[in-house]
């Protein structure tokens, strides 16, 4: 205490030696350092006023309790605001006292030292916490430079995100890169100097640049290009045996920071790269800020990635329903670390459950309910054909009915491709879940809506997951067909797009998100292989086959014939026809009695009874038909 009380006290002398070396400076400048005697007077007796208005202005402004240390723009700005409100009061008394005359005659100023007084006072103010700040980091530089052995870096991109990068180097000098300059595409900014690095050419040069800065690693600090440009400057890197690494996503990229703490290895999402989401923030956070959120199977990939995006809007609650007791604990822990004032509710319960689900919505009352609860595996669904029926279909029957029960405002229904003219239990027990959730928004006050898409990359039991164990245990890496392709996003761009779409929705719509282009699985599995730092003559490519109910292309279509537009480029709406609520129904009970059988052709057949489209076939279906045929049956006046 005593040492910090001493240190205050020499930084308040330091402040008041700076302001008195600037008046006296800019008093005896003015008059060339010639002032006459009488000046001498003046400049004597209005000195110690000025410097203790000067003080008193900056203490008012909270300028003594800045630390000295970390002094920056936003301190400098405060402190000329500062000078300049004591400026302006030494100068209306310049201008009122002489006409006040007597004991006030001090206060005449000349008018050009107050002027002079204002840029000096500043730096001299400004200056002294700047050398204290240089000292301070000269000091750590040292001592960092003793602990931390620096990796000479080749920064792979001069846009926004580069410089951002080039930033936090600077400031953070804990990490272990030494920046050696720019690489950047642009002709334009080669030769340039950003953020005190140099640009020294374009990425093609990589090999003769990385040679002569010796550098010993590459990051690419470019926040959003595609997965072709990454690919090739990864090869290239690769061919010079230099290191690279990615800064994080467009999605991880938060409040104008590049974390570089969190540089990680190029991965395959960065090789699949899809342009950014651009979301309209107005509508969802209106469709979801201060309102009671539930959220059904809320430890899932996408139910857990739904949470914490959700949790961003500023909802009144959260409520979290999932059956596995650990990945409830999980996403829960986050998010209380995350969003500390955030009102959260984690409740395990079976979707089946339905008079625990009643409970729960009776005690909670939600505003907004994301269902996104299900069993997704196509291959683990075929052989437990009746559990797929009662989890994706009753389950989902028993959610959508308590939200219309306690009037919910809104029913989002996360889908799939797979519900396409489905070959699958799975696919055709979430078109079946569709079907009822449509045909109930005709008879309800609830919004309901559903939402298709592809594969999520990095979900729990998707193909990368896969294989990765299959390459760190040395291979082969299975696939089914060298011609299967799947459409891919990542799990924030896809959770962004649910959100998107809910606050878009009126009711009974099917909304389906864009998903760029087909990805060739085999193309997946090389790429992964060549990141993972191995070639395919070290691990091994093998063609198993296709499995039961699967099809070598997921079917989607945005064409005009088959698709509506919506006023976001990525999601589009399926020109559905309705079906009549109680033939659903009457249905339902005809697929409920085949709930609990494992035998897949007598679930197929009652399936068939609601879901008219299915393709029963084991084998492969190759052809890629609309997304959203319409049925013989479709009148006009299907809504959409």
């Amino acid at each position: 205490m005593l040492r910090r009380s001493a240190l205050k006290g020499v930084q308040v002398v330091i402040d008041f030696l700076a302001l008195s070396a600037a008046y006296w400076l800019a008093f005896l400048a003015r008059f060339e350092f010639e002032p006459s005697h009488q000046l001498y007077k003046l400049l004597f007796f209005t000195w110690s006023y000025v410097v203790i208005l000067q003080y008193a202005v900056l203490s008012l402004f909270g300028i003594p309790a800045f630390s000295w240390r970390y002094v920056g723009v936003r301190e400098a700005k405060r402190m000329f605001y500062a000078i300049g409100v004591s400026s302006l009061v030494l100068l209306a008394l310049r201008l009122v006292g002489p006409a006040l005359g007597g004991v006030f005659w001090f206060v005449t100023i000349p008018l050009g030292v107050l002027l002079i007084d204002f840029f000096i006072a500043f730096l001299a103010v400004s200056g002294v916490r700047v050398l204290r700040r240089m000292y301070a980091e000269r000091q750590e530089r040292s001592r960092t430079q003793k602990s931390v052995t620096k990796k000479r870096t080749l920064l792979i991109g001069a846009g926004r995100a580069g410089v951002l990068a080039a930033k936090e180097v600077e400031q953070n000098r804990h990490l272990d890169i030494a920046v050696v300059g720019f690489v950047d595409d642009d002709p334009v900014k080669i030769g340039q100097v950003i953020q005190g690095i140099k640009v020294v050419g374009r990425t093609d040069e990589l090999s003769e640049i990385a040679d002569r800065f010796r550098a010993e690693q590459a990051i690419i600090t470019i926040a959003a290009v595609h997965g072709s440009e990454i690919r090739r400057i990864v090869e290239i890197c690769k061919a010079v045996a230099l290191p690279v690494k990615i800064i994080p996503g467009i999605y991880e990229i938060l409040g104008g920071r590049v974390n570089l703490s969190r540089i990680r290895e190029v991965t395959i999402e960065d090789l699949l790269g899809r342009e950014a989401v651009n979301l309209d923030v107005e509508a969802v956070g209106k469709f979801l800020t201060d309102k009671r959120v539930f959220v059904t199977g809320a430890g899932g990939s996408i139910g857990a990635e739904l949470c914490r995006q959700i949790a961003r809007f500023g909802p009144e609650s959260l409520i979290l329903l999932e059956q596995a007791e650990n990945n409830l604990f999980q996403i829960h822990q986050e998010l209380s670390a995350d969003h500390r004032q955030l009102d959260l509710s984690p409740c395990i319960c079976d979707v089946c459950d339905e008079k625990r689900v009643q409970r729960l919505f009776a005690v909670y009352k939600p505003h907004i309910v994301f269902h996104a609860a299900a069993h997704k595996h196509v291959p683990m669904m075929e052989y437990n054909p009746g559990e797929a029926v009662k989890n994706n279909v009753f389950g989902t029957r028993v959610v959508a009915d308590a939200a219309d029960r306690h009037g919910a405002e809104a029913f989002v229904m996360i889908s799939t491709d797979k519900a396409v003219n489905p070959s699958s239990i799975m696919g055709a027990t979430k078109r079946a879940a569709e079907i009822y959730t449509q045909t109930l928004a005709e008879r309800s006050s609830t919004k309901f809506v559903a939402v298709r898409f592809g594969n999520v990359l990095g979900s729990t039991g998707s193909v990368i997951p896969i294989f990765k164990e299959q390459i760190s245990r040395g291979g082969p890496v299975t696939i089914t067909h060298p011609e299967m392709k799947r459409y891919f996003m990542t799990i924030p761009e896809a959770c962004q797009l649910v959100m998107q779409a809910a606050a878009m929705g009126e009711g009974a719509e099917i909304f389906v998100l864009d998903m760029g282009e087909p990805v060739k699985i085999v193309d997946l599995a090389r790429d992964l292989i060549r990141l993972s730092g191995f070639s395919e003559n070290e691990i091994s490519i093998e063609f198993t086959g296709i499995r039961p109910g699967e099809k070598l292309f997921e079917e989607i279509s945005t064409t005009e014939e088959n698709m509506a537009k919506t006023r976001h480029p990525k999601i589009f709406i399926g020109k559905i026809s309705p079906h009549r609520y109680d033939e659903v129904c009457f249905k339902l009970k005809l697929l409920e009695k085949v709930a609990e059988s494992s035998n897949r052709g007598e679930v197929i057949e009652a399936l068939r009874q609601l879901v008219t489209e299915i393709r029963d076939s084991h084998a492969p279906i190759e052809s890629e038909p609309p997304l959203f045929p319409l049925a013989p049956q479709a009148q006009p006046n299907a809504r959409y």
